[in-house]
């Protein structure tokens, strides 16, 4: 396509972002006054804030055209961030402004980036552990095997994603339950796409109601904002948030049997123990943060540790390995050992979800501190109102990815009230739902079932997915009306 030749090389964003910031000296200066001061400059109607501001539209426009150019969404905002603070740096050297208010800020970010990276590199490695012992396969296999018909199925893979992507993350669980819809109903598109979209719904519904079900609850939570516990009322509004669109799509999808098939599949050596590990590593950290009051990543990486005795264990053990015969062609061995090593999961993580973060956080972070997102905190929760604003941060969601979105309003830090904090929690994560490149569950399913689910397949049901956005919206305002 044109459209990928013109976009596809990473270093478009270094030459435009490079010529930028070569002139910018020139338009950067203007209006600022040299007196040392002690608090940030509002800088939002000089230079630098509009060039900052539009190197980061720059590069978002590139991060939502990933479909088309496929150019890894984490290199344009890493780009960004470094052009954003290093004017941001210039400016202030340049007008002999106390150059440490800029370090301090963005090792501020630096911090709160590491604490949710190193918490979500944890999760990931256990969850790849997981799918390294087949207990995912394993899962899919069983609902092959099952022959259900595709009604049930639809239901079936739609309520696991709600129940598993609490546990895990929505991009896993979306997958995994993808898997199973086109292994069993691929030659047929109908029930392909009607399934993918439950999914969808389920899994970004489900990862609502947990600190561990999305990275904006766990930034929420991380943050201190809401008690680990507290996200549970959420359970309510994002079961109706799934079930509102179900129940309508249910009656489009066709009701036949598709052909069962018979595959078994053999679970590694400590696939149960891992879980339990899992298990045990969301405790670990949840202690630490209600009881010890340490940043839940300390329990993370304490989990962590965990995982690297009990792989150090079965390695020492890997003869135990060995497969019987009769199980060597379902399990791939062939008979040899399989000694598990806990750096491959680590260095399977989404390494470029984890660098996107970054990128989000240090550019989000420039802007908020140029001033732009007390302008925006200003406009939305002064003047429109929290519910409001809190509403068209969900559809906001649905268009820009929600961990900019969620990591603004942290930023702004809104006087609210934990009703509202709850409210804007759930519209972020279910406001992704309503199109297909909202979340990044829709987006890898597009992927997966190319052809099968896409934009337009999932556009023509987004008026239902509102319905459901709506009434998780009007369930929470009812349900835990006390909050507010």
């Amino acid at each position: 396509m044109k459209l990928h030749r013109l976009f596809s090389a990473p270093s478009l964003a270094v030459t435009l972002g490079a010529a930028l910031l070569t002139c910018a000296p020139f338009a950067l200066a203007a209006g600022l006054p040299a007196a040392a001061i002690m608090e940030p400059l509002d800088l939002t109607g000089a230079g630098v804030g509009f060039f900052a501001l539009g190197i980061f539209v720059l590069a978002y426009a590139l991060v939502m055209a990933e479909e088309f150019t496929h150019l890894r969404k984490s290199k344009p905002v890493i780009i960004a961030a470094g052009i954003i603070w290093g004017a941001i740096a210039w400016t202030y050297h340049s007008q002999g402004l106390p150059p440490e208010l800029p370090e301090e800020a963005i090792r501020h970010n630096l911090l709160e980036y590491a604490e949710l990276m190193l918490f979500l590199l944890v999760a990931m490695t256990y969850i790849n552990a997981m799918e390294e012992r087949r207990v995912f396969e394993a899962l899919r296999a069983k609902l092959i095997s099952s022959g259900f018909g595709f009604r049930a199925l639809f239901w079936i893979t739609g309520t696991l994603a709600f129940f598993i992507s609490p546990v895990a993350d929505n991009l896993t669980t979306a997958l995994l339950m993808c898997a199973v819809v086109l292994a069993v109903g691929g030659d047929n598109p109908r029930f392909v796409t009607l399934a993918a979209i439950n999914i969808v719904v389920g899994a970004n519904a489900g990862g609502a109601f947990s600190p561990f079900g999305d990275i904006t609850t766990l930034m929420v939570w991380q943050k201190g904002i809401i008690d680990f516990q507290g996200f549970f009322v959420l359970f309510l509004p994002a079961v109706v948030n799934f079930l509102v669109p179900a129940t309508i799509m249910h009656f489009a999808v066709p009701n036949e049997q598709p052909t069962a098939a018979n595959e078994a599949v053999v679970l590694q050596r400590g696939a149960r123990r891992i879980i339990l590990l899992f298990l045990a590593t969301i405790a670990t950290a949840v202690s630490f943060h209600n009881f010890l009051h340490l940043p839940p990543v300390i329990g993370m990486l304490t989990g962590l540790g965990y995982l690297q005795v009990f792989g150090f264990f079965l390695k020492k053990t890997a003869q135990r390995d060995r497969v019987r015969p009769d199980d060597a062609e379902h399990n791939g061995q062939m008979g040899s050992p399989v000694a598990f090593d806990v750096f491959e999961p680590v260095a399977r993580a989404e390494w470029d979800t984890l660098l996107f973060f970054y990128g989000v956080v240090a550019s989000v972070g420039g802007l908020g501190f140029l001033g732009y997102l007390e302008l925006a905190s200003t406009v939305m929760y002064t003047e429109w109102g929290a519910t409001n604003a809190n509403v068209a941060v969900g559809v906001l969601s649905a268009i820009v990815d929600n961990i900019p979105v969620m990591f603004a309003v942290l930023t702004m830090n809104p006087d609210m009230s934990s009703g509202q904090w709850l409210l804007v929690t759930l519209t972020a994560g279910v406001g992704g739902s309503l199109l297909s490149i909202g979340s990044a569950a829709g987006v890898a399913l597009m992927g997966q079932a190319r052809g099968k689910y896409t934009f337009f397949g999932h556009l023509k049901w987004t008026p239902v997915i509102a319905l459901g956005y709506a009434a998780s919206i009007a369930t929470h305002l009812w349900v835990n009306d006390a909050l507010f």
